[in-house]
Formats: C-alpha cells, sequence, structure tokens
C-alpha cells in the first residue's frame, strides 16, 4: 500500500514538472482533493477491517468457547457414564489390600461378654497394678481404664507356664481419646507380668494413636506423619493385629501392616496390657493358634474353616477387619481357576434355632457377594448356612462359641 502511494506522488512531481507554472496551481489544487478523498478512503478501510477483525475474533472466542463447553459437557456425560458403569462393576472393596489372616483355633476370647455387669472388675481378666472396670460406650461392653490407667492379664489356668504357641496371632480394639498428651498409648508386653517375671518376651511394643513402635522399629500409620505421635485430633478406635511365626513378627494398625520382623529374639509366653491413664478402653480381644496355608487346608481337607471373618452382632455385616482371610480366599481363586467353593455360615448357640439358621445363611451370602464383587465369576460360587446345628466346639465357653461362629469355604 505504502509503495503504490509513492509512485503516485512520484508521478505527481512529474506531472507539475512538464506542466506550465500558471496551471499549477488548478493541478495541485484537485491533486490535493484527490489524495484527501484517497486518504479518508483507505483510513475508513483500514478502520472497516480492524472493527471486521475485530469482530471475526471475538465471534470465534465465543464459538470455541461454546465448542469447548460442548466438548466438556460429552466429556463429562461420558465420564459420568463410566463411574456409574465403574460403580456397579467395582464397588468400593474395604480394607483391600490387607493381608493379616487369623489363627485357626481360638485359645482367649473376650468381648467383653454382654452379660459382664457395668462396674465391676472383667472377670475374665486378672489385675497386675491400677485399676479397671467393665463400662458401657455407644452400646457395647468394653474394658475401661480408670485414673491413673493399669495392667492386666488374661485369666488363664496356666498362667505362669508358656501358653502362646509358635504360631499365634493377637486381635484386640483400643480407643485414644481426643487431645495429645504423652500417656495417649498402650504398652503391650509379650510376657504375664504377675505370673511369668521375666520368663517371656517383654520388648517394647507401644501403640500410639496413629502409629506402633517395637524394639528398634517404629512406623507412623499412613496420612498421619505430621502429626505428634500421642495426637488424636478427633478420639478413635483403633484395630491392632499381631501374627507371630516362629520368630516372624507382624503387626497391624486397622488395614495397614506397620511392623515386619523376619527374626524375633527371644520368646512370647503370655500378655500383658498397660494403659497409662483413664478413658482408654479395650474391647473384641482374642488370641488364636496355628495358621495353616489356605491351599494345603483345601487339599488335605477339601476345605478352608475360617473364624476370622467377623460381623455385627445378630447381623449379615461384615467388619472391615474380615478382609484379611476374604483376600486370601480372593488371592487363592484368582491362582486356582479350577477352584469353586460353597460359602457357608455357621453360629454358635446363642438365640433360637431358626434366628440362627436364618442368620448363618445371610452371612455365607455376603461373603459370596463380596467375593462376586471383587471379580470372582458367579458360576464358581454358591452359599448356604447351617446355624449352630455343626459345631466344631463345646458352646461351654467364649472360646468354644467363638471357634463355632465361623465360615467355611467347601470345596465343589
Amino acid at each position: 500500500m505504502r509503495f503504490k502511494l509513492l509512485f503516485k506522488i512520484l508521478l505527481v512531481i512529474s506531472i507539475l514538472i512538464a506542466v506550465p507554472l500558471d496551471s499549477n496551481a488548478q493541478v495541485l489544487k484537485r491533486l490535493k482533493k484527490k489524495a484527501e478523498k484517497k486518504i479518508e478512503q483507505e483510513a475508513e478501510k483500514r478502520a472497516e477491517k480492524r472493527i471486521n477483525k475485530k469482530i471475526d475474533k471475538e465471534f470465534d472466542k465465543a464459538e470455541n468457547e461454546l465448542d469447548g463447553k460442548k466438548k466438556t459437557d460429552s466429556l463429562n456425560q461420558k465420564k459420568n457414564k463410566t463411574n456409574s458403569k465403574e460403580k456397579l462393576q467395582k464397588p468400593k472393596v474395604i480394607w483391600s489390600k490387607f493381608d493379616f489372616v487369623p489363627g485357626d483355633t481360638v485359645i482367649f476370647e473376650d468381648g467383653p461378654n454382654i452379660d459382664e455387669e457395668n462396674g465391676e472388675f472383667p472377670s475374665r481378666w486378672d489385675l497386675y497394678k491400677g485399676a479397671c472396670e467393665i463400662g458401657n460406650v455407644n452400646g457395647e461392653n468394653v474394658i475401661m481404664f480408670l485414673n491413673g490407667g493399669g495392667q492386666i492379664i488374661p485369666y488363664l489356668k496356666n498362667s505362669n507356664e508358656d501358653y502362646l504357641p509358635e504360631v499365634f496371632t493377637i486381635e484386640f480394639d483400643v480407643w485414644f481419646d481426643k487431645g495429645q498428651t504423652t500417656a495417649n498409648r498402650y504398652f503391650i508386653y509379650f510376657e504375664d507380668l504377675k505370673n511369668q517375671r521375666h520368663n517371656g518376651l517383654r520388648g517394647n511394643f507401644t501403640i500410639y494413636p496413629n502409629g506402633i513402635e517395637f524394639e528398634e522399629t517404629d512406623k507412623r500409620y499412613p496420612g498421619t506423619e505430621k502429626l505428634g505421635w500421642s495426637n488424636e485430633p478427633i478420639g478413635k478406635w483403633r484395630h491392632i493385629a499381631i501374627a507371630y511365626t516362629k520368630g516372624k513378627f507382624k503387626a497391624y494398625m486397622d488395614d495397614t501392616r506397620l511392623i515386619n520382623i523376619p527374626h524375633l529374639e527371644g520368646n512370647p509366653w503370655g500378655i500383658t496390657i498397660n494403659s497409662l491413664k483413664e478413658n482408654q478402653y479395650l474391647k473384641n480381644f482374642r488370641i488364636a493358634k496355628g495358621g495353616v496355608k489356605y491351599y494345603d487346608r483345601v487339599l488335605s481337607e477339601g476345605k478352608i474353616i475360617v473364624n476370622g471373618i467377623k460381623f455385627d452382632v445378630n447381623k449379615a455385616t461384615l467388619k472391615p477387619e474380615s478382609m484379611g482371610p476374604i483376600n486370601k480366599i480372593f488371592k487363592l481363586m484368582q491362582k486356582q481357576p479350577d477352584l469353586n467353593f460353597s460359602v457357608e455360615g455357621h453360629t454358635d448357640n446363642d438365640g433360637s434355632d431358626d434366628a440362627n439358621m436364618t442368620l448363618s445363611k445371610a452371612r455365607g451370602k455376603t461373603v459370596m457377594d463380596k467375593l462376586i464383587a471383587m471379580g470372582i465369576s458367579k458360576d464358581r460360587l454358591k452359599s448356604n448356612g447351617f446355624g449352630e446345628s455343626k459345631p466344631l466346639d463345646n458352646n461351654n465357653t467364649p472360646e468354644g462359641k467363638a471357634n463355632n461362629r465361623r465360615v467355611e469355604f467347601v470345596k465343589f
């Protein structure tokens, strides 16, 4: 555009040189008018182009936003459909990596029993130091430690002997009150401090609100690393599980293994539980013996008997810690595609025969449904229940009742 304008100016100058002087004024006047008109037209065109360009840009922007919104809406709809399918096909599996499997035979069990009288000392325990009594928290009986805490030991006939076998598991729930204090912890000694003094493995097993410490090993529960060891922001129950196998020691807090010692020096004989303060509670305590690999049990017996699958009282609702055995069964069925199971529930003799039969069938179905939800084909599973009709143990003791409350996986 500038080159054309320069050419025109040069042309005008050449004309002026060739035209006589008397007519130069008229020529210049005309040229001036033409130039002004031309400049005005060019300015208008340029202004119009700028306006059109800006309008086009705004339209493009608006269209892009609309297209983007449509695309986002489409992606969101697709994502929502996918999420809905995933929710249907892959339900949330609680404690999906929990690998703790309780021992086969319960040798000590205390809930405490619902018949325990509030305010009395727990009948299945002995006292070494301090004070504790039966309390009721949210409708459940618990062992409640009083001001200053206390040390308690299982009340057993052979308490002065080594009553913990070469392979055993221990489980219990402990309450941590809200707050931060150095007393907000529990100690577990692997000897009966009253009857086995200096004969067992004392160690230094400490349970904090957010982690476990044992001898030279300590580990925080995931997500609590920034909290102080004894800091509990809201107050909560923690499920503790311990597995001992001929010197190999593992300890879990809720759904996570925190301690794994391959060779533990010394021999555990018994148990002492030590609380340091009031408002600390203990419940669902169990010691179980043994632990044969599941596949070996199938080969030798044709079934797997599991008393570590636990339910809410008089319900078919699974407790989270039940996922340990269920995860093991799931992995076994994945590795052995020809292995099919009938999932069969059994109860103790508390309650009526009819109620126990109904409950056992519901529990068997709950476990079967959980395995199907995890990915096992429906045609590899079926369920049943037998109530109290097939006891493995007597129903006269808490341990016997615990052994009878079980789920069996029978090969078919």
